[in-house]
């Protein structure tokens, strides 16, 4: 993984606690049930021994991942005023739906839907870069072609 990773502050230091809540919580807890199922005798047959290693084989790779990520971070720290770019908050209209939606547009590492975050690289989030308010665009999206207009940009 040599590419950048494009991460807001926030989202920087929420990866950096889960790192630290891996590595010191879940390793020992891991450490620990480990310990306790070699104690049941015969590791051939032992389930909570293969358990124990199978999560603490995720949980490292884990760890791996996000140092990967912490190490290409780029930080979005120039949100440029009126114009939708990395970081801005953006007010939309879906015309199909005459629904308002609000979205921020981060990296890809950030992006969440259902939280009102979406991607660069995703195709509304794509599409709205470099717009300004009171533009009216359309989207080509996996279920169809989307007519937003953008109301705000924050």
């Amino acid at each position: 993984m040599a590419d950048e990773v494009i991460l807001t502050k926030e989202g920087k230091e929420e990866l950096e606690k889960r790192l630290e809540f891996l590595k010191v919580t879940k390793r020992a807890e891991i450490t620990e049930r480990i310990k306790t199922a070699r104690e049941f005798g015969d590791l051939s047959e032992n389930a909570e021994y293969d358990a124990a290693k199978n999560e603490q084989a995720m949980i490292e790779g884990e760890i791996v991942e996000i140092e990967n990520k912490l190490k290409y971070a780029v930080i979005i720290k120039d949100v440029k005023k009126g114009v939708v770019s990395l970081g801005s908050k953006v007010d939309i209209l879906d015309n199909d739906e005459n629904e308002l939606l609000t979205y921020e547009i981060v990296g890809t590492t950030e992006a969440d839907v259902e939280s009102g975050r979406i991607s660069n690289e995703s195709p509304i989030g794509n599409a709205l870069l470099g717009r300004k308010a009171g533009e009216t665009i359309s989207v080509v999206v996996p279920a169809g072609v989307v007519n937003i207009t953008i109301k705000k940009v924050y």
